[in-house]
């Protein structure tokens, strides 16, 4: 199994199109041309990483974080980054990095970090700006219906809840083909006029050659008329961090207690009590600190993050409890999910590529430590 098909299963877990702008994701580093011989997630590609992926003879490396955030000027080997990229080189093997690809998944970092605190009624936090499109086309009525489903059997049309969704309208079309056309409808050189249907559909901004394709080879006009449209609204389905419900609700102290066991955190840093039970928590795993508005705007009576400054706690401004709980532990179980989501899809793929050829990496890479 080449590696290009593995990355292929990645982006179906975290699409590259779900990343932020700022990020870096994607293969970092590494030929994607070269046969797999195993897979290393984890949670930073450090150098100690990288030794692992030799030793367990692993030539492919799925990090969260990205080792190369930043452009790299020189490789010299004079920082951990250098050295990480390096050393994978040296030994070909390859660094794919998720990080807010996975953020955004409805089912991704956010969703994972729900599960562990057993939160219910969850949705998404922030939603993505900036990622849906509308597809415009036209055509006969007898092929409006193969049209409509080559679309959404390709992605397009889902809102919300609802799947399946598009706008429908009736009209007159007109035209004229030249002395190359070859017309499904009139002849050639002469005005056509007749009833067409025109089709609205929206679509998420990743699947747009998928569903383009999809429209070609479902359409019946030798020429297919379309336009598409960047959205301003959005994207409820995907987005930064999520919120939810506890199915009891808890004094605040013993919410606290109980995020510090699950999360397996070594201390968390809270802003003041305000003596009300905790029942809707939003969560944002990583540096947060942007969505606290969004926390206070969506009722939410505590929002776990990471990564707050000392001015920051003030933000909660006595309408909710504001906790940082580290941020390699707010992301602390998001390998073992990659580990999983693998393991399910490529077993059936490539049952050459064992289960024990998947491995979860044994390296803590956080950095931070507690007394």
């Amino acid at each position: 199994m080449k590696i290009k098909e593995i990355l292929s299963i990645l982006e179906e877990m975290a699409p590259l199109a779900y990343a932020e702008d700022f990020d870096n994701v994607g293969l970092l580093v590494g030929n994607q041309d070269w046969e797999a011989t195993g897979i290393l997630v984890c949670h930073d590609a450090l150098e100690s990483v990288i030794d692992e992926a030799i030793a367990k003879n692993c030539n492919l490396v799925v990090c969260f974080h990205p080792i190369i955030f930043s452009g790299l000027k020189k490789i010299t080997a004079k920082n951990y980054v250098e050295r990480s990229v390096i050393k994978a080189i040296k030994s070909d093997i390859a660094i794919y990095a998720v990080h807010t690809a996975l953020d955004n998944h409805p089912d991704g970092v956010n969703k994972i970090f729900c599960d562990a605190l057993g939160l219910t009624n969850t949705k998404i936090l922030v939603p993505k700006q900036n990622s849906i499109r509308k597809l415009e086309t036209y055509t006969i009525r007898e092929n409006a219906d193969i049209v409509r489903t080559a679309l959404f059997e390709a992605g397009a049309g889902s809102i919300g809840n609802y799947d399946k969704c598009s706008f429908n309208s009736e009209g007159t079309f007109t035209y004229q083909g030249n002395e190359n056309s070859n017309p499904v409808v009139g002849e050639r050189g002469v005005l056509s006029i007749g009833d067409e249907t025109k089709i609205e559909v929206v679509f998420e901004k990743h699947l747009e050659s998928k569903i383009l394709k999809a429209l070609f080879k479902a359409h019946i006009y030798e020429e297919v008329a379309y336009e598409i449209y960047d959205l301003q609204n959005n994207y409820q389905k995907i987005g930064l961090g999520m919120i939810g419900e506890l199915q009891v609700p808890m004094d605040e102290s013993d919410f606290l207690n109980f995020v510090k066991e699950k999360m397996q955190c070594e201390g968390i840093r809270h802003s003041s009590f305000l003596d009300k039970p905790i029942k809707k928590v939003a969560v944002l795993g990583g540096s947060g600190s942007f969505a606290i508005k969004n926390a206070i705007q969506s009722g939410a009576d505590a929002f776990l993050t990471a990564d707050l400054k000392y001015h920051q706690f003030y933000e909660a401004e006595n309408q909710l409890i504001l906790a940082d709980i580290g941020h390699f532990e707010s992301e602390r179980y998001t390998k073992n999910y990659i580990v999983d989501f693998l393991r399910k899809k490529i077993l059936n793929f490539a049952p050459s590529l064992s289960a024990g050829r998947i491995v979860l990496s044994e390296e803590n890479t956080n950095p931070v430590k507690y007394l």
